[in-house]
């Protein structure tokens, strides 16, 4: 699986639909899934990472997966339809204060949904500072 990269904006349609760029559905496959992520944003997973996920949590004691519920009740399984669109169920664009304007932004081995307005507040705190120490936790 290639690294899922770069920064896309676009907006919610009025039936809640979002458009997920040519570049990004490569990087993520013909089927991901749809699900609360950390902070206020949707998480998207590629096939291959929700498998790993999946195989992690049925590893997990039955009294510690019980948290996870929720994550699993409101994910969903998303195939774009014929114009690289997907439904945003409104729980889920709930959860992320999503209304119209979204940044959907690669993460490695997933992707993020923003609220614009969010993701616009934390990269103007980005500082060259901030980026050395977040690069120096890596060895680099």
């Amino acid at each position: 699986m290639a690294s899922v990269t770069g920064t896309y904006e676009h907006s919610i349609d009025a039936k809640g639909r979002l458009f997920i760029p040519a570049r990004l559905r490569e990087e993520l496959g013909e089927t991901f899934y749809l699900a609360m992520g950390v902070d206020a944003c949707l998480a998207i997973y590629p096939q291959a990472t929700w498998d790993q996920f999946t195989e992690r949590f049925a590893a997990l004691p039955i009294s510690e997966s019980k948290a996870m519920r929720s994550f699993f009740a409101n994910a969903v399984k998303c195939v774009p339809d014929s114009q690289g669109r997907v439904n945003l169920p409104q729980r889920l664009r709930n959860y992320a204060s999503l209304t119209k304007d979204v940044v959907i932004i690669g993460v490695h081995n997933r992707a993020e949904i923003w609220d614009a307005a969010t993701w616009k507040k934390s990269e103007d705190e980005m500082t060259p500072e901030k980026m050395t120490a977040l690069l120096s936790k890596l060895g680099m």
